[in-house]
């Protein structure tokens, strides 16, 4: 299952360098994970200072 960004997010980028497979990308109002690529790893969840990156 792969992450997913929730409205929670600030927009803040910290969690798009922290991907190892670049799933992460800055989306229209947030950063959205391409949940074909994630490797649900939860790098990104990790470094969210709001906690917005969680498990689909």
């Amino acid at each position: 299952m792969a992450y997913i960004i929730n409205d929670e997010c600030i927009s803040c980028g910290a969690c798009e360098p922290e991907c190892p497979v670049n799933a992460i990308s800055q989306g229209e109002s947030i950063y959205v994970i391409d949940p074909d690529v994630c490797i649900d790893c939860g790098a990104c969840s990790d470094v969210c200072p709001v906690g917005a990156p969680n498990p689909s």
